[in-house]
């Protein structure tokens, strides 16, 4: 059963630069922040490494006025705060949503993932089937890694020992993976701010330390999310790719491509790993256009 916690916006949170009502739920023993703007048909916004829902905030500004806009903060990201011993693993994350979409009784949802909350968000949809009716899914992936030596060096790397000490002290995730997932424009100082202030202590580090060393852990996890893609591959999907992404390769588009074949592909060109922030004008476009052939509308041109 989930609650409604007591839980306080921080007072860095910038209102202007994140224009929407803070709201937490108990699941599991985590207090989870999200928000809930708009209304329409319900998009569920998932979020990767190592950012929050603050990440879809100019995607969210753009879509709240014709869609029901739902973000929310894996626990130890964000605003969320995780129970004691908690792991930081996908599949505690993944665990954690399903939860989450259950206590809001949401349904006939579109699945928006990026990065793991792409993997995230489909391993929650094989768990609730009927709830989630579409897909948009951006530089992300579906499968095990292992043997990948692309994957295998940044897991070795990132997610040794020696790496995770370096996320830990000096917030290592955050200050370079925002900077160079973003390719078509520079992060200001603020939005900077917002990404390091959660992350503002060692302890709270751990859950960006973890997520490299799960690509090669949770290889089961993720022989089980692709295992099942056959029960969700008959929904429509939207990919949508930022091409000079360092992270994910056309190889990775080309296969989720083939997993889904009622898609529609568009290539944002030059934009990085967090295209929805990089180039949310353009992802926003690329959304209005694909849910408006969904619903059999002609596109705006507005």
């Amino acid at each position: 059963m989930a609650d409604i916690t007591k839980s306080a916006r921080p007072a860095w949170v910038d209102d202007t630069l994140f224009p929407f009502e803070s709201r937490f739920v108990e699941i599991d023993g985590h207090s989870v922040h999200y928000v809930d703007e708009g209304s329409g048909p319900t998009l569920l916004f998932l979020h990767g490494n190592p950012t929050w829902s603050f990440l879809w905030r100019d995607v969210i500004r753009a879509l709240r006025d014709d869609f029901r806009c739902v973000a929310l903060d894996y626990p130890g990201f964000g605003l969320s705060t995780a129970k004691p011993g908690y792991r930081f693993r996908p599949e505690e994350h993944a665990d954690v949503v399903t939860g989450f979409v259950d206590a809001l009784d949401l349904d006939r949802v579109t699945l928006v993932g990026q990065d793991w909350g792409g993997l995230i968000g489909l391993a929650v949809a094989q768990r609730r089937p009927g709830m989630f009716e579409r897909l948009v899914l951006a530089n992300t992936w579906a499968w095990p890694v292992n043997g990948i030596l692309h994957f295998e060096a940044f897991a070795r790397t990132i997610g040794g020992l020696p790496g995770r000490f370096l996320v830990r002290r000096f917030n290592l995730v955050v200050n370079t993976f925002i900077p160079t997932g973003h390719r078509r424009r520079k992060p200001t100082a603020a939005e900077m701010t917002h990404y390091r202030r959660p992350m503002d202590t060692p302890a709270r580090r751990q859950a960006s330390a973890m997520f490299p060393n799960r690509l090669l852990a949770s290889r089961d996890f993720f022989a089980e999310v692709e295992a099942r893609l056959p029960d969700v591959a008959h929904l429509p999907t939207l990919i949508v790719w930022g091409d000079a992404d360092i992270a994910f390769r056309p190889l990775e588009r080309e296969r989720l491509e083939a997993t889904f074949p009622d898609h529609e592909t568009v290539i944002v060109e030059g934009a990085g790993t967090y295209v929805e922030s990089d180039a949310p004008e353009e992802f926003v476009a690329a959304f209005r256009e694909w849910a408006a052939k969904q619903r059999g509308d002609q596109p705006s041109d507005g």
